[in-house]
């Protein structure tokens, strides 16, 4: 367990740069092979990816890599919450690459957004997970998130 700490402290995260759009669209890609409520476009993933990183008052997208090595990456977007009385973030897209997962690499990732929020002065942090994923249930409870009363329901809007 000390050398997977060891190996995780090498890894670094900061923010994605459009230079890694083709790698981070592969992550999501990969991602939501496995959801049920997502179909993987290569298209859609990369023109989300890209309004945030060329719009950062939208959000940021931030990576974890190695100098040669992208491992994981997290989407974040910028709102308002009444309930909050103050700016609040989304967080979308956690994805750790399924070669790195189990070695610290997530909770590093998820601690240096964290620590980005209450630096910006965010309120809150709200994320949604997989219902059948225990595993993935489990990671964020560790780090101190609480399951809500709220019911995530969606309109989808076809353009």
């Amino acid at each position: 367990m000390a050398s997977d700490m060891i190996e995780a402290a090498k890894a670094r995260v900061e923010p994605a740069t459009l230079e890694d759009l083709p790698e981070l669209v592969q992550m999501l890609m990969d991602l939501f092979e496995t959801e049920g409520d997502f179909e993987p476009n290569y298209e859609k993933q990369e023109q989300g990816l890209r309004l945030v990183l060329e719009q950062p008052n939208r959000g940021r997208i931030f990576v974890l890599r190695t100098d040669d090595t992208l491992m994981g990456m997290v989407n974040l977007l910028f709102t308002i919450s009444t309930a909050e009385g103050g700016l609040v973030l989304l967080l979308e897209d956690f994805v750790v690459h399924p070669a790195h997962r189990g070695q610290g690499y997530g909770a590093q990732l998820l601690d240096a957004i964290i620590e980005f929020a209450r630096q910006k002065d965010f309120k809150r942090i709200t994320l949604l997970t997989d219902k059948i994923s225990e595993e993935s249930q489990r990671f964020f409870v560790k780090h101190g998130f609480g399951f809500s009363q709220m019911i995530p329901m969606r309109l989808h809007l076809d353009t």
